[in-house]
């Protein structure tokens, strides 16, 4: 029997879709149905490398783990991660692909739906029921032309769509109601109903408000669900939610400070920070200086001179170098870790106009921007203190590296560099604190008590506790009759 395929579209961007999608999986596959979790098009800087070689948005990793499948570059086929305020990488079916400005976009996706259609196949073959994420709104209809990522894929594919509205930011009736109006009618009797996400509050006051958009859309009410609390220690998929969540909740006993650059790519690095009681993960945004705190944490970027640019122009450079002749701790990270250096090229233009800039010079290391990207999952120790290591590396650039390297890899090769008081450190190593092992080092060596916490069964935990949440607020038996 063929596989079946629902489609869950927003109002509008970050009203959870990606949450529901994950929580949807985790329920059906809880059901022992084989699930595949699949989004056409992602734009995020959030990425994930996959055991076939490629890299998808985190999102789509998180909603593969749901589902209890391994993440595959056809879960992700079209992933756009901006450069520049107009442009982005584009990444087919897990491999750079091209360069396009937000108008040349629009050209190019009738020659990508074939790989999306043909990565949704793939889905299929295997699966019970692929679970379909959109991307932005369902009523852009300016982007309606072309369209990959919403009705365009729904239509194409002939998948069933249910609209998600957020009543958390206010304005939902209008938001679905409104939706229902400016959609072209084809693409309309393609909804076979909506759910209200993030109710807070007694959600029998808005009994009316589900009654009324029922009314005005002729959509069937398939859930209320109320805000799901658990959702902070799962990764943020994108910047809004970062800022969203910018200060953990930790008693500050360890302070960690992160700067806020423009391009800030993989910021999930720091999730598993933020869930310790005893550090507080404090990410500052521009037009701040940097806090006093232990460790300031310089992460991944996907424009390493441009955001190096922007450190500069905010001071922060020199709040670095301050906090470094206090004696506190700096860790770059990727982007973060070649800014550390003594400079960075970029003479092929691979991340912005070809550019030669000097670095923070904490390190004796040299990145020149070019080759192929590595992605690549890897695991070894560090080797100031033998402790274990395990993550993945997803970057451009070759490194000279001079001063001592910060860890040794399982395939003898070495990562990353240290100064010589080991206080000034830089690794290419995505997932380093999701580690229990070396999360729980950092955090003893800057004076703090580790938790001890195992964050991998922390997120498991919570996936479940989404699903149950779910089962009792969405009616899912009907999602499944639904589901074609």
């Amino acid at each position: 029997m063929a596989a079946r395929a629902l489609m869950l579209q927003g109002t509008g961007s970050s009203v959870g879709k990606s949450l529901l999608v994950a929580g949807l999986a985790r329920a059906l596959a809880r059901r022992g149905l084989i699930v595949r979790p699949f989004k056409p098009q992602n734009m995020s800087n959030n990425a994930a490398v996959t055991g076939d070689g490629g890299e998808i948005g985190r999102a789509q990793a998180l909603q593969a783990r749901a589902a209890c499948v391994e993440p595959s570059v056809h879960m992700n086929p079209v992933l756009l991660k901006p450069q520049s305020e107009i442009g982005a990488q584009v990444i087919v079916q897990g491999k750079m692909f091209g360069k396009a400005t937000a108008r040349e976009m629009q050209e190019l996706k009738p020659k990508l739906l074939p790989y999306v259609l043909e990565s949704f196949d793939i889905m299929k073959r295997d699966a019970d029921i692929v679970v379909v994420e959109g991307a932005g709104s369902a009523s852009e209809i300016n982007l309606r032309k072309n369209d990959i990522a919403n009705m365009g894929f729904a239509r194409a594919a002939g998948v069933p769509v249910v609209v998600i509205g957020d009543i958390d930011r206010g304005g939902v009736i209008a938001s679905l109601v409104g939706t229902k109006d400016v959609l072209d009618p084809d693409d309309a009797r393609l909804v076979a109903g909506f759910i209200v996400n993030r109710m807070r509050g007694d959600t029998s006051l808005f009994a009316d408000g589900m009654a009324e958009i029922e009314r005005r859309t002729f959509w069937p009410a398939l859930g209320l669900v109320p805000f799901f609390d658990g959702a902070r220690l799962l990764p943020a998929e994108d910047a809004y939610d970062l800022v969203e969540r910018r200060h953990s909740r930790g008693n500050g006993k360890v302070r960690v400070a992160v700067p806020l650059l423009p391009h800030i790519a993989n910021f999930d690095d720091l999730d598993p920070f933020v869930a310790e009681p005893d550090v507080e993960v404090v990410m500052v945004e521009r037009g701040t200086p940097l806090p006093v705190c232990d460790l300031i944490v310089l992460p991944g970027s996907k424009s390493t001179i441009a955001d190096f640019k922007a450190l500069r122009e905010e001071g922060w450079d020199i709040d670095i170098a301050g906090h470094a002749r206090r004696g506190g701790y700096v860790l770059g990270i990727c982007g973060g870790y070649q800014m550390l250096g003594r400079s960075i090229a970029d003479p092929d233009g691979v991340e912005g106009p070809a550019s030669t800039t000097a670095g923070l010079g904490f390190l004796a290391v040299e990145t020149v921007i070019q080759g192929e990207k590595t992605l690549t999952k890897v695991a070894g120790e560090t080797l100031t203190d033998l402790v274990p290591l395990h993550g993945y590396e997803m970057h451009v650039g070759n490194t000279r590296v001079l001063s001592p390297p910060f860890a040794r890899l399982e395939d003898g090769s070495s990562d990353g560099a240290i100064s010589a008081d080991g206080r000034i450190a830089g690794t290419y190593v995505h997932g380093l604190f999701a580690d229990d092992r070396q999360r729980a080092a950092w955090i003893a060596r800057l004076g703090g008590t580790p938790s001890h916490r195992n964050h991998d069964a922390e997120i498991e935990r919570t996936l479940d506790a989404l699903a149950e949440h779910l089962e009792a607020h969405v009616d899912v038996d009907r999602l499944l009759r639904l589901a074609r």
